[in-house]
């Protein structure tokens, strides 16, 4: 009898004991990332994100002093979008972002689904192309958009398609999703890449990109705990 509670408690902790360790995909220079189209149009920076005091609607990255935390900051609405030399599967994601007045972003998992970013503050109907919209698939349930130039939090539970051998066996999907502590977003299937996407193929691992194309915006305590 001893030895089944003992087994049983061992099954219980496997999950803990070999859990990967989450990957912290923001550091002090841009190792580790890519860029998806011209290189020049980048900008892209580690440093600490500052509101234009004269243009609410300007992202400015400031001096990253010692010992503060490090911020990914793309300060040309016009530019191109980021994304990691990591690749993951069914993780969840927790990370932190700030948008100027009237900006639009996204993050895509593994490149290919987004879930929408935007200055959607104040809005009183919201729909698939604003924060926490899966965008083409799913409005938020609710608005949890806070202020321009505000911190705000987004977690996201996330399953990637599964394959045998070259046949897409499941569909990618948004398990949960919180926007500032509000779940926005639950068991939300996504059958195809949705648009302006890395790639469009579906596959069983990708990286995690950031939109840079159609709005400045600063992203910091990136983690990807993989499942």
């Amino acid at each position: 009898m001893k030895h089944f509670f003992g087994l049983a408690l061992l099954c219980l902790l496997c999950p803990l004991l070999f859990a990967a360790d989450p990957v912290l995909l923001v550091g002090s220079n841009l190792e580790g990332w890519k860029f998806k189209g011209d290189v020049k149009k980048s900008k892209w920076k580690i440093g600490v994100a500052q509101l234009n005091k004269f243009h609410p609607d300007v992202l400015n990255a400031g001096h990253l002093a010692p010992k503060e935390l490090p911020e990914l900051v793309n300060t040309n609405p016009q530019g191109i979008d980021a994304y990691t030399t990591y690749q993951h599967g069914d993780c969840h994601l927790s990370l932190e972002f700030m948008v100027p007045k009237g900006s639009n972003s996204g993050v895509y998992l593994m490149g290919e689904y987004e879930l929408q970013i935007l200055d959607s503050f104040g809005k009183e109907k919201v729909g698939p192309g604003d924060a926490g919209g899966i965008y083409g698939y799913s409005a938020p349930k609710e608005n949890a958009s806070l202020a321009p130039g505000v911190w705000q939090t987004l977690e996201i539970d996330f399953v990637a398609p599964k394959f045998i051998g070259p046949k897409k066996v499941s569909n990618a999907r948004f398990v949960k999703v919180f926007l500032n502590d509000k779940l926005i977003q639950e068991d939300v299937e996504v059958k195809a890449p949705t648009v302006a996407c890395l790639t469009g193929n579906e596959k069983a691992k990708g990286p995690l990109m950031l939109q840079g194309d159609h709005g400045a915006v600063a992203f910091r305590k990136i983690r990807l705990q993989p499942k």
